[in-house]
């Protein structure tokens, strides 16, 4: 991350610690595993948030499950079995943030075809051994989806973000295949990435600077 994004992780899923009432609302009616996801999501949002030197405060969430920032934030928050982590920054310096982490596992059947177009395909068919790159992949599509609905409030497809990757680097490349609406970023045609494979997680993260 670039210096102007806080970040906080949790490696496990310690959900010790109080939450506000407008948040435990949201979470009354679900499952332990749920409540124990959302309470951890948030508790390192607020730490990223002190980071930036925000006092602390509710996140609710919107209509599609995307956390609400407080004015002139913005941020992401991951959750997968083992780890958390959050990722907030300004927005005069950012202009939307996008994480995701996965297990380094592979993907159950099916789940590749229907989240990926014919060149990403062969390109993990030819790509160095040693990682799943089918996960890293849906990693990275989580990653792009969650840095373009804040900023347009509309949805994507899986199939209109065509990824390319740079093994060595550890970057990826995002081209685009659908015009982000006139009120947003219509001149946005792709978005940058990076990723890691490291500890048995997949992590990727976008970054897009305010202009």
């Amino acid at each position: 991350m670039p210096s102007n994004v806080a970040c906080a992780s949790s490696p496990g899923d310690d959900a010790q610690g109080d939450v506000f009432p407008e948040e435990a609302a949201l979470i009354c009616a679900a499952v332990a595993s749920r409540r124990e996801e959302f309470i951890s999501g948030r508790l390192c949002a607020r730490r990223a948030l002190l980071r930036l030197g925000e006092a602390s405060s509710p996140i609710l969430r919107g209509y599609q499950r995307e956390p609400l920032w407080p004015p002139g934030i913005v941020g992401s928050i991951t959750h997968c079995r083992g780890y958390r982590a959050a990722a907030v920054g300004r927005a005069i310096h950012v202009r939307t943030i996008g994480i995701d982490a996965e297990l380094h596992d592979v993907l159950p059947a099916g789940v590749l075809k229907s989240i990926s177009v014919d060149q990403e395909r062969d390109w993990i068919a030819s790509a160095p051994p040693g990682i799943h790159w089918d996960r890293v992949l849906f990693s990275a599509k989580e990653s792009i989806y969650k840095a373009w609905f804040p900023l347009t409030r509309s949805p994507l497809q899986f199939d209109e973000a065509i990824v390319r990757f740079d093994a060595i680097a550890g970057t990826f490349h995002a081209d685009l295949r659908v015009n982000a609406p006139e009120h947003a970023l219509p001149e946005l045609k792709g978005l940058d990435g990076r990723f890691m494979v490291r500890n048995g997680l997949v992590l990727t993260a976008i970054v897009l600077p305010a202009r």
